[in-house]
């Protein structure tokens, strides 16, 4: 996990420290400021995408609170939320995003050839999708002869 601490207390400034925190690939632990609450869970919805989160109130005191879901249905229900005491919002790490389908890749394939060659296509969406560039090339190749005939 990563302990961040408070977020900066101005809109840009916090956005640019959710951006820079969205390529950690770790659970990410934030303090905030009830005032600040909902901007900050609006922020985090939109610089983090739609997470799993926990917001914590009064952790380890008698009227602790515990609101869960992902962040932008925390930031839609902050009003919900009693705006006194100490709050930590809890992050769940990024999660992997699924390799693209058959009909994807073609799409993909596609566009970068009405564009470009077949072997600068084949290259571009192998660094976009990290598939092999071989068969990528061989596929383009495939479909620029059918759009040939």
């Amino acid at each position: 996990f990563l302990f961040a601490g408070f977020l900066p207390t101005r809109e840009k400034a916090r956005r640019d420290a959710l951006t820079a925190l969205a390529a950690i690939d770790a659970t990410l632990v934030i303090y905030e400021s009830p005032n600040r609450l909902a901007a900050s869970l609006a922020d985090m919805a939109a610089c983090l995408g739609a997470r799993d989160a926990v917001v914590a109130r009064e952790l380890t005191k008698l009227h602790e609170e515990f609101r869960r879901g992902s962040l932008p249905e925390l930031a839609a229900t902050a009003g919900d939320i009693t705006a006194k005491g100490e709050i930590a919002v809890v992050i769940a790490p990024p999660g992997e995003v699924p390799p693209p389908g058959a009909e994807d890749v073609e799409t993909l394939l596609r566009e970068a050839l009405s564009r470009l060659g077949v072997r600068d296509a084949a290259a571009e969406i192998a660094a976009a999708t990290g598939l092999p560039r071989r068969a990528l090339y061989n596929q383009a190749l495939a479909l620029k002869t059918d759009a040939e005939c």
